[in-house]
């Protein structure tokens, strides 16, 4: 009898023909996500199986587990023989001491010689001979002892299931270039790229000396939460107070934010394309602030080539809050350390400007120059 840890995944199985190429992927994230524990991993018909591990660490290996995309729950079983002696063995630690249970069977080996009812019958059968204390309630039981048959003479036996992060295994869906803030917004937007099984990278741009060093280990630290739902641990910055400085001293106030976003979206689809990324991914949600109008957006999204992916545009702060604490992000979002979109915020921000206008008080500045500068400061920091 053997402890182990139970991983069913999620969408995969609908994935027909195409479905080995999905499982590959999603044992690579498995391996990446459980690097440095001891452990092997066993992939056995639409169930992989953690094994020989050390079970002081067994909490911090489901904790793991659950948090790679593609995964749809996780139990804690036992690996026994699929005698029925072995299986009662192992039936009687998952069994409660007392109250109602259930004793459900899945019969992946359809040769073994009692069919599913009849495995279940024998096994709760003897449960309730060793122990008064218990009662069968197969509609609304308080527990249940779960029995999982496999093809190659033996079996699972576990009790309850942790739901996993679900969506689709990281890797499978190309890759997006996420504009990364220190706010709460943008490593909501990261995440739900990944779970959809994009490869997500964070880049950064900050305005140091405006911007402390504080800021930027802030965002190194968000990079850093994100990465153990993205297995990505890498980080790129790139400062842009010099750009903010000449929008400061030749452009109109009120477009501050405007013409810096379309800096930022140039410089980004520069990167994006050199490392091979398809697309940008930003936290933005509709009209949540000035520059998150349509105009706003539709001014961001002229100066680029690249489809720009908001997951958050329908969101409202409250539910971006909300899952931000559900990914631990949150309170690393809230400290007190300005972005670079609070230097030179003017005073009452243009809110639904003209394109037109737009242009014409970019025309004032040396855009290509400004952006040669940017790149740079181009910085690629290992977390």
């Amino acid at each position: 009898m053997e402890k182990v840890v139970i991983i069913r995944y999620s969408e995969i199985h609908l994935k027909g023909k195409n479905r080995g190429y999905f499982e590959r992927v999603f044992t690579v994230n498995l391996e990446r996500a459980l690097k440095g524990l001891r452990h092997e991993l066993h992939r056995t018909s639409g169930r992989y199986l953690v094994e020989k591990f050390d079970e002081a660490r067994f909490d911090e290996i489901m904790e793991r587990v659950l948090r790679v995309f593609g995964v749809h729950s996780c139990s804690e079983g036992l690996l026994v023989s699929s005698d029925l002696d072995g299986i009662f063995a192992a039936a009687k630690l998952v069994a409660p001491q007392s109250g109602t249970f259930k004793v459900e069977t899945h019969r992946a080996d359809k040769k073994y010689p009692l069919n599913s009812m009849e495995i279940s019958a024998a096994i709760g059968g003897r449960l309730l001979s060793e122990n008064a204390n218990l009662k069968v309630d197969v509609h609304a039981p308080e527990a249940r002892v779960c029995i999982d048959i496999r093809e190659n003479g033996r079996a699972l036996v576990f009790g309850s299931s942790l739901p996993g992060a679900g969506g689709m295994p990281v890797g499978t869906a190309g890759t997006g270039l996420l504009l990364l803030s220190g706010g709460i917004d943008s490593p909501v937007a990261g995440y739900m790229m990944a779970k959809r099984g994009m490869t997500v990278e964070p880049l950064h741009f900050h305005s140091y000396p405006y911007t402390n060093e504080g800021a930027k280990e802030k965002v190194k630290e968000l990079a850093a939460l994100l990465s153990r739902y993205t297995l990505v641990g890498r980080l790129r910055t790139v400062n842009v107070a010099h750009i903010q400085e000449e929008i400061h001293k030749k452009c109109a106030a009120d477009l501050n934010v405007t013409l810096l976003r379309r800096f930022m979206f140039r410089i980004a689809t520069r990167i994006a394309e050199r490392m091979g990324a398809q697309c940008l991914i930003t936290g933005e949600s509709l009209g949540q602030v000035a520059s998150q109008t349509m105009e706003g957006l539709t001014s961001s999204n002229a100066v680029t080539s690249l489809p720009v992916l908001r997951p958050l545009i329908g969101f409202d702060k409250e539910e971006i809050i909300e899952r931000a604490r559900k990914i631990g992000t949150y309170d690393t979002s809230v400290l007190p350390y300005e972005d670079c979109c609070t230097v030179f915020l003017p005073e009452h921000p243009a809110i639904k400007p003209k394109l037109s206008y737009i242009e014409e008080e970019e025309a004032k500045l040396d855009v290509d120059a400004l952006i040669e500068d940017a790149m740079g400061t181009f910085e690629f920091i290992e977390l």
